[in-house]
């Protein structure tokens, strides 16, 4: 298929309800099927919720988490998916059988389970173990990948699932006006989203902001760019437990440029039209071509210990900055 319909979506999830949750998937969904999608994206935790999480007990953790692919939303999305003809994906948290604890993203089309990536740099709750492989699968004879939100952040992952053969690469998130030591930076004040409809202006300055979109922008484009990808962002606007999520999922081409941009301050889905022409003729095709990698094999291979910081766990809560 030289051209294909993608849409991705955001919408405000409620934390721990999978029911309203996979129902307003199935709603969004029939949307895109009426637009001419043939392939839905939504966010991080899309169908369990998330930073709720980060309060669970293993045991809770254990009773929200699902079996992939025999668990009951699996199923679920496999209906609404031979219901409407799109393709879906979505996250959830995920178990195995031996009861350990992953942050799962799927692919699920009429028949079932597609593909499934776990989170390599999960974070939000401690019995979540990381993922230790990569994901590459064909949609529409498409070559596509996922990596979750912190994934993204190391440059290192995108361009290994680019050189493994992903033209399309899903970024699910649960991101943005969240505090870090850069400029701007911060949670946004709960009480804004209560109010949208009397000032949606002060919301938008905020989530359009250095706490939002701003910093957004300083990099995501860069991954379709530097790579010649088309990125899938997908992230939830609302409220998520005791912070804002600021949405703006969005589809990125080849070149860094924004095709497609959800901007209400609600649930909303946008489509476009990914071109395979653009994965030749953008620049980060050529790069690729011209790499040299005799030259920093051994840089990039080099034995190191991962530490990963997230600067907004810490003993400063969002509720404490309202």
């Amino acid at each position: 298929m030289e051209k294909l319909i993608m849409a991705t979506a955001q919408f405000e999830h409620r934390s721990g309800d999978k029911s309203y949750n996979l129902d307003t998937i199935e709603r969004m969904t029939a949307n895109a099927a009426a637009l001419g999608a043939k392939v839905i994206a939504f966010h991080e935790c899309s169908i369990t919720g998330y930073t709720f999480a980060s309060k669970l007990s293993k045991e809770q953790m254990l009773d929200l988490a699902e079996l992939i692919p025999e668990g009951p939303s699996i199923r679920r999305l496999a209906a609404i998916s031979e219901t409407y003809g799109v393709v879906i994906l979505a996250g959830l948290f995920e178990k195995d059988e031996q009861q350990r604890l992953y942050k799962a993203y799927v692919c699920v089309d009429k028949n079932g389970l597609v593909a499934k990536f776990r989170k390599l740099h999960p974070f939000i709750n401690p019995h979540i173990s990381p993922g230790s492989e990569y994901c590459i699968f064909d949609l529409f004879g498409w070559k596509c990948g996922i990596l979750i939100c912190y994934d993204n952040n190391i440059i290192e992952h995108v361009r290994a699932t680019r050189l493994l053969g992903a033209e399309i690469i899903f970024m699910p998130h649960a991101t943005m006006c969240t505090p870090s030591p850069r400029p701007g930076a911060g949670f946004v004040d709960l009480r804004l989203w209560e109010n949208k409809e009397n000032d949606p202006t002060s919301l938008r300055l905020e989530f359009e902001g250095m706490k939002g979109r701003d910093w957004l922008m300083k990099w995501l484009p860069a991954r379709a760019y530097d790579n010649a990808i088309y990125c899938i962002f997908s992230n939830p606007i609302g409220i998520d437990d005791d912070q804002l999520r600021n949405g703006r999922s969005m589809i990125i081409d080849p070149f860094g440029d924004i095709i497609a941009e959800c901007i209400e301050l609600g649930d909303q889905l946008v489509t476009a039209t990914l071109i395979r022409e653009k994965l030749r003729m953008a620049g980060g095709y050529r790069y690729i071509q011209a790499r040299r990698p005799e030259l920093y094999r051994e840089i990039i291979g080099q034995e190191h210990q991962s530490q990963q910081k997230v600067a907004w766990m810490s003993d400063v809560t969002p509720s404490s900055q309202i």
